[in-house]
């Protein structure tokens, strides 16, 4: 439509000029006060930043914090032989905090987040909008529009460029970035284990020191207790409680600050040495290959950096970089030389020099807040684990598991009930079944590595495609991180016989139950892909589908999002009678972490105006949750009723690739974006075909002169008795017709993949929830349809 409509805004806008005008004619004092006024607002913005950054210390850094209670255990777990190897091994640790969270993390990795949103997940779904690499493409142009679905642009010619081509020719590449991003998502599982096993359990070891004389079952029953508890709360959710997670972890990183600056005044400054990266070189040369292995206990000193990441959510960038170089990097420092110094002096008590370094008076109140920061660690990295799995459910790469929100506030906070006793059995069971923390910190240390090393790999392509670095800049960075990470990793494969087997047996697990999960997710989607009715056969039935047309709606859920699939032709064939409506639904999810609720869904019509054929398509993020309420239904035929009325508004569009063997228009369909408040319409002309996309602020029906005539009939006269139509079918009843295809493995295929889809995957298939429930369909309305097919 080429005729410009006025809207409202447009008369904002003059009105903003003129107020422009307005206020250059006030004097000078009403001036300074608006000047005034802003810089009060500029001074509650900084106030805000750092009420922010205190807040981010509860959620982002409890288990970097606690490191220090058992780092120096596992690096010396036979003692220390010499003082000269404590100042080794601080000078690792402060290198490693300043090369890994620090200059990695805190500075560069933090900026790759999508919309504030961290994590393996959240660095894939920023490629797959720079990249065609997503397996399952189910994608649209009409997504490219979301407000969310914000991406770069490069030259042709660019490395970028390049790189993007090559990515989206090679099947390998993208199943090997999706293998990637997957073994970090079961590594950050195995953290979720082995976080509250160790911290609890270094944490409770505290009593062993002030009571030689309990016994180590004791300790580890005190622990499992308190990690029944912890798991057991997890139901309630962290909002009622989140409040106090930031002043506890504010109190112990001053304790640990405060007992640091305590112990080098006491012990002596001779372990500030250690700042110099010379005594790094001398370790490895007198240690050897010990002092090669110890780099697995080191390493602990920047366990948490990854939680880090993923638990970025709620929390601006500056404000999780203010918290970490104001307060987190300095007492942490000041912790680890303390404990070097004390270290130095007290050379056999590494296995618990934490503790032993607290001075008596305040010692209880210490190992009060030491247990308390240790729930707060473990806490924020069940929440990470909990909120990979979303990601990875919305990606189609877990099995459906029911997903729970706990906070009305924030979004991100949520709960897996399936995933929460997992992880309370395993983790009891690592707590319990481990002789000492040696090995629980050798099996936490391989899975923090490996999780480094898959998101320093993703970083590369982020760096070229979201970023478009230079080759230099690309190469420094990956230089320095794979440097540090390989080193770590060549040191903790030493221990993989000592502890280091579980993360992996874990991650291993986890992996086939999601390789294989997404596997057959890919294969059901090329099922209905290939298998699609044709649009000739739909229209060759004619208006009655072959079929006696009954009063109601029909809701039929389908993973396509253009086309007719394949349960259509299925349950029309094998039944005598079709509703008057149908409505083929898609529920997609897009590499966005939220989809806005006035740009969910899209609707469109399929056929003729009197074959009453229409679908919708309503997407998500990997951060939205399909809320189990009648909201969806009311707000699909609250769209449904919209784009009629918005239809006979409109010209006729015609698609230009479907056509009958007579050169008639087979498939008349208008996308129509639909924003709640009403005013706002965005027409996109056809899911697969058009190029037409036109905004069109809409108030009332006499700001459109236009009519669509259909059998003589003005636009209006046939709206009203479509919308008379839709609502006497509504009332009619309403059935949700949803497919069962059943995924099994050819005769000739071999054993390994018959393993996989006739067992593992129908196992998972099995026990996971139904589509019927995550839709919150009533049983009595509901008509499964069942199929099978073969791969």
């Amino acid at each position: 439509m080429g005729s410009r409509v006025d809207t409202d805004e447009d008369s904002d806008n003059r009105g903003s000029m003129w107020d422009l005008d307005q206020k250059l004619d006030q004097p000078m004092d009403e001036e300074a006060g608006r000047l005034r006024n802003m810089y009060r607002e500029k001074k509650f913005s900084a106030l805000l930043l750092l009420r922010l950054a205190f807040q981010s210390l509860g959620v982002v850094y409890g288990d970097l914090g606690t490191s220090p209670l058992y780092v120096f255990y596992n690096t010396f777990p036979n003692g220390v032989k010499d003082e000269e190897d404590v100042i080794g091994a601080l000078s690792l640790i402060i290198y490693s905090l300043t090369l890994v969270p620090l200059l990695k993390y805190v500075f560069v990795v933090l900026r790759a987040n999508d919309n504030g949103q961290g994590g393996t997940f959240a660095l894939y779904s920023l490629l797959c909008r720079h990249a065609k690499i997503k397996t399952i493409p189910n994608q649209h142009r009409t997504d490219e529009d979301l407000t969310t679905y914000s991406r770069s642009t490069f030259h042709e010619r660019s490395f970028a460029a390049k790189t993007k081509r090559w990515l989206e020719e090679q099947e390998s590449a993208k199943r090997a970035i999706l293998i990637l991003v997957l073994v970090g998502t079961c590594m950050v599982i195995g953290d979720g284990i082995l976080t509250p096993a160790i911290s609890v359990l270094s944490a409770v070891g505290g009593i062993k020191v002030n009571q030689p004389r309990m016994s180590s079952g004791v300790v580890v029953l005190v622990a499992v207790i308190i990690l029944i508890g912890f798991f057991s709360m997890q139901h309630y959710g962290t909002d009622r409680v989140s409040w106090l997670f930031a002043p506890i972890v504010l109190l112990w990183f001053l304790l640990i600050g405060g007992i640091g600056i305590f112990n080098i005044w006491k012990y002596g400054s001779s372990v500030l040495k250690a700042f110099s990266p010379v005594y790094i070189y001398r370790y490895f040369k007198k240690g050897g290959q010990e002092g090669w292995t110890s780099l697995g206990g080191i390493m602990l000193s920047i366990t948490g950096t990854e939680a880090l990441f993923a638990d970025l959510a709620h929390f601006p960038v500056s404000a999780v970089q203010l918290a970490f170089t104001l307060v987190v990097f300095p007492c942490l420092l000041l912790a680890y030389s303390g404990q070097a110094a004390y270290l130095m002096n007290n050379l056999s008590h590494s296995q618990d020099a934490f503790y032993r370094s607290i001075p008596d008076r305040i010692y209880w109140p210490v190992f009060i807040v030491a247990t308390l920061a240790a729930i707060v660690a473990s806490q924020a990295t069940i929440t990470a684990t909990f909120s990979i799995i979303k990601q990875a459910l919305a990606l189609g790469c877990f099995p459906r598991v029911k997903v729970v929100y706990t906070s009305k506030k924030f979004l991100g906070q949520i709960y897996v009930p399936d995933i929460n006793w997992i992880l309370m059995i395993l983790c009891i069971a690592v707590t319990a079944g481990f002789e000492n923390q040696n090995q629980i910190g050798n099996a936490y240390g391989t899975a923090v590595v490996i999780v480094m090393l898959v998101t320093t790999f993703l970083m590369i392509l982020i760096m070229i495609l979201v970023w478009r670095c230079h080759w230099i800049l690309v190469l420094v960075f990956t230089g320095l991180s794979l440097i540090v990470e390989c080193t770590y990793f060549s040191a903790v494969l030493f221990k993989v016989d000592q502890g280091g087997w579980v993360p992996l047996a874990i991650a291993g697990a986890f992996l086939v139950i999601m390789s294989v999960w997404h596997y057959g997710t890919v294969k059901r989607y090329e099922f209905e892909m290939h298998s699609k009715v044709s649009m000739a056969w739909i229209l060759g039935l004619g208006p009655s589908l072959g079929l006696v047309r009954v009063p109601g709606i029909g809701l039929v859920y389908t993973e396509l999002a253009s086309g007719v699939p394949h349960i259509f032709s299925h349950f029309i064939t094998n039944l005598p009678a079709i509703h008057s409506v149908v409505v083929f639904i898609c529920v997609k999810y897009l590499p966005v972490y939220t989809v806005p609720e006035e740009e969910r869904f899209l609707v469109k019509r399929i056929g003729p105006k009197n074959f009453h054929i229409f679908r919708c398509v309503a997407r998500y993020g990997y951060k939205d949750l399909h809320k189990k309420d009648d909201d969806f239904e009311k707000k699909l035929f609250q769209y449904l009723f919209t784009f009629v009325r918005l239809e006979s508004m409109m010209e006729g569009c015609s698609d230009s690739d479907e056509y009958s063997s007579y050169g008639q228009q087979l498939e008349h369909s208008r996308d129509v974006l639909l924003h709640n408040n009403g005013s706002t319409v965005s027409s996109n002309m056809d899911l697969t075909m058009s190029s037409v996309d036109s905004i069109v602020p809409v108030r009332s029906p006499h700001h459109m002169n236009i009519t669509v005539r259909s059998s003589g009939q003005t636009s209006s006269q046939t709206e009203v008795d479509e919308l008379e139509f839709l609502n006497s079918c509504r009332d009619a009843g309403v059935v949700h017709i949803l497919g069962n295809t059943v995924v099994r493995a050819r005769r000739e295929s071999r054993f390994y993949k018959k393993i996989a889809v006739d067992y593992i995957y129908a196992f998972l298939r099995k026990i996971c929830r139904e589509n019927s429930v995550i839709f919150n369909v009533p049983h009595e309305t509901l008509l499964n349809v069942g199929q099978i097919f073969y791969v």
